[in-house]
């Protein structure tokens, strides 16, 4: 179970889940801790005599608010996964055309919980439990974009939608261009995937740069409960086919959100941090190893600029272009692979956009080139600590 920590205000990688090394259902949400999203930057003077914090590399936690003062509050709170579910009851009820499917997704509830209670309100083929057969119900929602319909396929570990990865690129991807504009595929693509916590090799995998590859898919990583449900419903309204990646140890991320509606932009990143001395691009989970890195560079006087990018493709190189410009530095921070990553792409569209503006190098801190191990310790060795980052924007501001 992760640490609380009151020193820190944000939560990052080991939260705790229960080990779910096959596709049998047994997790159970209400068992796992709760945590919350950092709720505001990191402020403070920027001077070097500040006591240096030390960097853990375990997760931590803001401190619980008094029932009193959350109830002041305006919005509502909810975990990570009820926000998914929220956007995506709030779109079924609007447009009759948006229909769910996959394993366990019905009276089950979704292996994560995010469709539970509406196969009861929707009706079983509206939210449809199919067998364990990636390739054929991913292939039948898109013949069901094809005819009007909105489907969203879930699909249990990013790491099962390689089985239909074909029907993904030949199909959801291309059949817009194929058929010459006359069909369009408003499909949304959606499951856990990273790291989790001991899940072994084939539940580890960090599979978006896959995904991020096929022509005519859209991408985007959520990371706080705020913009998981803004872009789940973002993703539903899209006239093009999404790829909605969720980590697998953000689930239980508790944040107030607003009552009204909201839609977010799919193309937009999100200013986490504005600061002046480096700009560091993050995404999903590492948005927590970041933060918890620039308390650290905080208190050694560095001043960093965080930004969660969100958008995996296209990105949003107006917000990122316009930091460039102001830090002059950068430093990329993923859990994906490094060969052929997402950081690879960023870094190559930084480098042909923005080239003159950089004083030195990016720096892109990625996930080892191994299968992820089961020990725990070696685990967390191949995934990006908040030392590391600390390290690096300590060289690259030398």
């Amino acid at each position: 179970m992760a640490a609380m920590l009151q020193s820190f205000g944000v939560a990052t990688a080991s939260v705790g889940f229960s080990d779910h090394s096959t596709k049998l259902s047994g997790f159970s949400v209400h068992s796992l801790p709760v945590i919350r999203s950092e709720g505001r930057s990191i402020s403070g003077p920027i001077n070097g005599t500040r006591k240096t914090g030390k960097v853990i590399t375990k997760a931590v936690a803001a401190q619980a608010e008094s029932p009193a003062s959350a109830a002041s509050k305006p919005g509502h709170e909810l975990l990570l996964f009820e926000a998914l579910r929220e956007g995506l009851e709030e779109e079924m009820d609007r447009d009759p055309r948006v229909c769910v499917m996959g394993e366990d997704v019905g009276h089950y509830g979704g292996s994560y919980k995010v469709t539970r209670g509406l196969a009861q309100k929707y009706g079983d083929l509206r939210v449809l439990d199919t067998p364990i057969a990636e390739n054929s119900f991913t292939g039948m929602a898109v013949g069901a974009a094809m005819t009007g319909l909105r489907p969203i396929v879930e699909g249990m570990n990013m790491g099962f939608l390689l089985l239909a990865f074909n029907q993904i690129s030949d199909n959801c991807g291309m059949l817009h261009y194929t058929s010459g504009g006359q069909f369009t595929i408003p499909t949304v693509i959606r499951g856990p995937g990273g790291v989790g916590r001991q899940l072994g090799a084939e539940h580890s995998q960090r599979l978006e740069s896959y995904f991020q590859s096929i022509p005519g898919i859209q991408m985007v990583a959520c990371s706080t409960p705020y913009n998981a449900k803004g872009l789940m419903k973002a993703a539903i309204r899209s006239e093009n086919p999404v790829v909605l990646f969720e980590h697998v140890l953000l689930y239980n991320l508790k944040e107030r959100i607003p009552d009204e509606e909201y839609v977010l932009n799919l193309e937009e990143a999100e200013m986490v941090r504005p600061g002046e001395h480096v700009t560091i691009l993050t995404y999903s989970r590492m948005r927590y190893h970041v933060m918890q890195a620039a308390k650290t560079l905080v208190n050694k006087g560095y001043d960093p600029e965080v930004i969660d990018i969100r958008s995996l493709k296209p990105f949003d190189l107006h917000t990122i272009g316009n930091s460039v410009k102001k830090t002059h530095r950068v430093v990329i921070v993923e859990e994906c692979m490094r060969t052929g990553g997402i950081g690879a792409s960023l870094t190559a569209a930084i480098n042909e956009n923005f080239h003159d503006y950089l004083d030195a190098p990016i720096i892109c801190l990625s996930s080892q080139d191994v299968p992820t191990p089961y020990a725990g310790t070696l685990e967390e060795w191949t995934v990006v600590q908040p030392p590391q980052i600390v390290a690096a924007v300590e060289q690259l501001c030398q």
